[in-house]
């Protein structure tokens, strides 16, 4: 071991320093020198492909411009490259005008200073085209040298003017736009329906907008007069909550489903049950009618939609593929499709005559309640305690999302002026850290939103009537009647209400708030 020692080579500190320090300079040499010489292929290829990238489109388009160029020399015997004068054959300059605008009327004439003015040397403003004077150039002669430098001969001269009418102009891309949101009527109530003796769940207006049904916890439908709301008619026959209501435009028939498992066909000439529709295995708890087929599709808390004939009662297909309750169920006529959502977060578009599903939409990060299609436009929206979103059909292409409900929103209302409605409701059969989130906020709040800008123009809050507590003001269902012109809201203090526009609101008085967000772009 004492060998090993003396061979060991002995610095002073002073050289150690040193070498430390020169190991330093050395690695950080090329940032405090000169930079190091770049590799000259190394730099073409990185040109060649920032070409590629950002200029491929038009680089074509310039090749072909630079050979025509070339083409219009060796014709008129002007050199390229000239600005405002430009050189000819025997040594005489000329000014040339830009294509963009028009030649003036006359000799001694100049154009305006927003246009350049360009005078030719012998003092006036050059009109002689080919071989014939003009008094000035066409609309269709101007468009067709949009954008161009057109060359003229030396004065005299008879030689041909050459233009190259098939150039290809670059129309810039149009910037993305907000639509402005139009104007709508502020809403208020002006009459509440009481005579349930539970919250209320569901509600279907008829097709001749003169009266509507309602069904309830207590497991009773109503039929309601609209002009008067007054009570018309009472159907006993589920033995559970009812959930949901459908009047078919077709036949005098009242489709009811309950949380009993049952789905019942109502004659309203007999005002009594014809048929029933056997093959769900747990609650139901919504309904809705094809409109073109006679078909009815149900879905509900096994976790399927299933759909019936209504003539046969035979079950048609059993939509299967959500994991948890489908929650809501649309029809809509074209390809034919079904839309369901669920409180697995997703939507599904199904293909009704193949019996399977088309489109997952997984977007929603909550649990999706409700679905609205829209009257007029090839358009649906969802609802979701994380945002209100809009979809494009028939393949669910997403278009905007609507948020600020901050709330668990059950119930969706669009009506042909485009104004949607979004209602929130109780916690019931929400998860238990659903109920510790939101409970704060879901208090019967109600959003009224412009559809095409997603601009939320109005908020009212449900006020619960007297013997009711204040976690009773969820709003369960929602509907506009068949004019637009009435919202029928069922609620949690077992009430029915019924909102209108306000006739003395004015743009004046009512303005639209609205200031364009960036972070929103409509999606089409």
């Amino acid at each position: 071991m004492a060998d090993l020692d003396t061979d060991v080579q002995k610095h002073s500190v002073h050289t150690l320093v040193f070498r430390s320090l020169k190991r330093t300079h050395d690695t950080f040499l090329s940032d405090q020198a000169s930079p190091v010489p770049e590799d000259e292929t190394a730099r073409k290829v990185k040109l060649a492909c920032k070409l590629r990238d950002e200029y491929n489109l038009v680089k074509e388009q310039v090749d072909q411009r630079n050979k025509k160029s070339s083409a219009l020399v060796a014709v008129t015997g002007l050199y390229p490259g000239a600005k405002d004068k430009d050189w000819a054959a025997d040594g005489t300059t000329e000014t040339r005008i830009a294509g963009t605008h028009a030649f003036p009327s006359g000799p001694g004439m100049s154009l305006s200073d927003d246009n350049m003015q360009h005078a030719y040397p012998s003092g006036g403003v050059r009109t002689e085209m080919s071989e014939g004077v003009h008094s000035g150039s066409t609309v269709r002669d101007i468009q067709s040298h949009a954008g161009l430098s057109e060359r003229y001969a030396p004065a005299g001269s008879n030689k041909t003017i050459v233009s190259i009418s098939d150039h290809k102009m670059l129309v810039p891309k149009k910037a993305a736009t907000m639509p402005k949101p139009s104007w709508h009527a502020p809403w208020k109530l002006y009459r509440v329906i009481s005579g349930h003796h539970g919250w209320v769940r569901c509600v279907d207006v008829e097709p001749g907008n003169e009266w509507f049904v309602t069904g309830a916890g207590d497991r009773v439908i109503k039929i309601w007069d609209l002009a008067s709301g007054t009570l018309k008619l009472s159907l006993t026959g589920h033995v559970s909550t009812v959930r949901g209501v459908k009047v078919s435009p077709r036949q005098p028939y009242l489709f009811s489903v309950g949380e009993d498992k049952q789905v019942k066909c109502w004659d309203l000439e007999y005002n009594k049950v014809t048929r029933h529709y056997h093959g769900h295995l747990s609650a139901i708890h919504a309904i809705d009618i094809h409109p073109t087929i006679d078909v009815i599709v149900t879905c509900g808390r096994d976790a399927t939609a299933r759909v019936w004939d209504i003539r046969t009662k035979a079950q048609v297909h059993c939509f299967s593929g959500h994991t948890n309750t489908v929650a809501d169920v649309k029809c809509q006529a074209a390809n034919p499709q079904v839309v369901t959502s669920s409180h697995d977060c997703t939507l599904r578009l199904w293909d009704l005559a193949m019996g399977k599903s088309q489109v997952t939409l997984t977007n929603h990060k909550k649990s999706v309640r409700s679905v609205v299609l829209h009257p007029n436009q090839y358009t649906m929206a969802s609802s979701s305690p994380d945002n209100i979103k809009q979809w494009k059909f028939p393949d669910g292409n997403f278009i905007q999302n609507l948020s600020g409900h901050n709330a668990i929103v059950n119930t969706l209302a669009l009506n042909e002026d485009n104004v949607l409605v979004s209602s929130g409701g109780n916690l019931h059969d929400e998860l238990i850290i659903l109920i510790l989130v939101y409970s704060l906020a879901d208090n019967g709040s109600m959003y009224f939103w412009d559809w095409k800008s997603g601009y939320n123009f109005q908020r009212l809050q449900s006020a619960v009537q007297p013997g009711s507590i204040d976690s009773e003001a969820g709003i369960y269902a929602s509907l506009f009647d068949k004019s637009g012109s009435r919202l029928i809201t069922c609620e949690a203090d077992k009430t029915i209400k019924i909102y209108k526009e306000d006739e003395t609101a004015t743009e004046e008085t009512h303005p639209v708030l609205w200031k364009p967000d960036i972070l929103r772009k409509k999606r089409y």
